[in-house]
């Protein structure tokens, strides 16, 4: 059984997403809660720039063809990003049930008409200002990027490295500058996403290290 699950844990995987969105949408659909508004005032120092939808958007292939990646050619590297992943996902939601939290961000009138505000538009009649605390958007870029840069296969290509970082940094700029979130969800994300990566990867490998060690010693 332990086996199954070894190889097969991306099922398991799976199964949680379901879960996941599930309750997602539990708490986009509340409205019986006082929302705590997230703000600083860097935030109205960032510019609305529309043009961001571009990379914002991206981020969705940019998730499911990494971790697509992971499961079919490093399995064994997978697990340790599934953790990572799903550690962080459930921490937002345990954060957003007991904290509520919105945002209040979003241009009353937006300073430019073209395609790239249409997008945007449409993106924030579907995507509630609710629940942004921390920025998922950025934690789960945060996982995948640093999964690919510690992969060694991934890593060997110099380029491969400098062009998923320029797309991670166009990202993660895209969630404050289309005011999809506060610079406050973005520095929590980050501080999220230390402490599962200390968590997820380097406790594992000291664990393993020192046993190694001790059954050497033995």
């Amino acid at each position: 059984m332990k086996t199954f699950f070894k190889k097969y844990s991306f099922v398991l995987w799976g199964l949680y997403i379901p879960v996941y969105f599930i309750c997602f949408i539990y708490l986009e659909k509340r409205n019986d809660v006082n929302f705590n508004y997230i703000h600083c005032s860097l935030d109205d120092k960032i510019p609305f720039i529309e043009a961001f939808i571009v990379p914002y958007l991206l981020w969705f292939a940019y998730i499911f063809v990494t971790v697509a990646y992971f499961i079919l050619f490093e399995r064994k590297e997978f697990n340790r990003l599934a953790w990572f992943l799903t550690c962080g996902m459930t921490m937002f939601l345990i954060v957003s049930y007991i904290y509520p939290n919105a945002l209040d961000l979003r241009p009353a009138v937006y300073p430019r008409d073209n395609f790239f505000t249409d997008l945007v538009k449409h993106l924030q009649t579907t995507d509630t200002p609710t629940n942004v605390l921390p920025s998922i958007h950025v934690y789960n870029t945060l996982c995948v990027t640093t999964a690919l840069l510690l992969n060694e296969r991934f890593a060997k290509s110099r380029l491969r490295c400098v062009l998923i970082v320029i797309l991670s940094v166009l990202i993660i700029l895209s969630t404050m500058l289309l005011k999809q979130h506060s610079v406050i969800d973005v520095i929590s994300a980050f501080f999220m996403a230390v402490v599962f990566f200390l968590l997820t990867y380097v406790l594992p490998q000291y664990l393993t290290k020192g046993k190694s060690m001790k059954d050497n010693t033995d």
